[in-house]
């Protein structure tokens, strides 16, 4: 077990070090962050003074070294746009992305998983044919566009949802929360069933395939010649495993969830980091962007590494 821990520490280690890597690479391509920071009267010592100041003279090795030795130290550099610590402005803009993402990622996984069993339990039914024709509006319609026909219906035609922002907000300590107003509840809804459902499709897809598969298996009819009943054919042989090969698919989703906020975020003008991500692409805040990439594969990483810990405690054939 600690052996294969390790294993997987190291090569998420690796992992991070090339992203790191490949990330400041595109970036110093993106463009001159100091064309946006001085104006238009700006001279050459100008220039040459806040690029030294920014450390934008140094060789690149030199800058990614720097980078890499900050970031162990929790310290990403000081924004170009903002002028204030990189740190800071993420943990800001975290809670609004993270609480967005459990709810996205709860409505997938519960529904995913609860829509895939009644579509293979009840397969061939009016009910299962009307969830798997429905599906196909979450795996077909991109993110914008489901976002935006939701904002349509629920904000504009029946004025129902707001269709922009995050509500009222409770500060607890450095954590704001819109779980505890109405409004931040009510802010919530339209933004996390754009960001789950095409998880839960997906989700609910997988699981319905899985589960006909495991039905199939000789162990289940075994089991029903042993005369157990239906609920314990179904919920603790077929289901139990039929998630083993789910839970990597979910947890990559859940990593997805995160990631790809980004679209969600900038729909719904969410003040989470994924807006921020945007907005520091169009001013070039080269540590802004560095840092919030270098955070989602910290996130893939962890899940990833959560996912190999589940594998190995629920299928007793890698513990041989």
């Amino acid at each position: 077990m600690i052996s294969f821990v390790l294993r997987r520490v190291l090569q998420s280690v690796l992992v991070l070090l090339v992203v790191g890597l490949v990330a400041f690479s595109m970036f110093t391509f993106v463009g001159d962050p100091i064309d946006n920071m001085l104006g238009q009267e700006r001279t050459d010592a100008d220039i040459a003074r806040l690029r030294a100041q920014l450390g934008l003279d140094q060789p690149f090795p030199v800058q990614y070294l720097r980078f890499l030795e900050n970031a162990i130290q929790g310290n990403f550099g000081i924004s170009y746009r903002q002028g204030r610590p990189v740190a800071d402005i993420l943990l800001e803009r975290a809670p609004a992305t993270l609480e967005l993402a459990f709810v996205s990622g709860f409505l997938a996984i519960f529904f995913g998983i609860v829509l895939g069993v009644f579509t293979a339990l009840r397969r061939g039914t009016v009910a299962a044919n009307a969830v798997m024709s429905l599906s196909l509006i979450g795996v077909s319609l991109p993110t914008f566009l489901i976002g935006i026909l939701l904002i349509y219906v629920f904000s504009v035609e029946l004025d129902m949802l707001p269709s922009f922002g995050r509500g009222e907000t409770v500060q607890l300590g450095w954590w704001s929360t819109g779980f505890l107003t109405s409004s931040g509840l009510q802010a919530l809804i339209l933004p996390s069933i754009t960001l789950g459902l095409y998880q839960m499709t997906l989700i609910m897809r997988l699981v319905r395939t899985e589960m006909l598969e495991v039905l199939r298996q000789d162990y289940i009819r075994f089991a029903r010649a042993r005369g157990l009943r239906d609920r314990a054919v179904h919920f603790r042989h077929a289901l139990k495993n039929t998630l083993v090969p789910v839970i990597t698919v979910t947890g990559l989703q859940l990593g997805s969830i995160i990631a790809f906020a980004i679209i969600t975020e900038t729909v719904f003008q969410w003040p989470g980091v994924g807006l921020l991500f945007i907005n520091a692409i169009s001013f070039v805040d080269i540590p802004v962007m560095a840092a919030y990439l270098m955070l989602i594969s910290v996130m893939f990483v962890v899940i990833n590494l959560i996912v190999d810990l589940l594998y190995f405690a629920i299928d007793p054939r890698l513990r041989t």
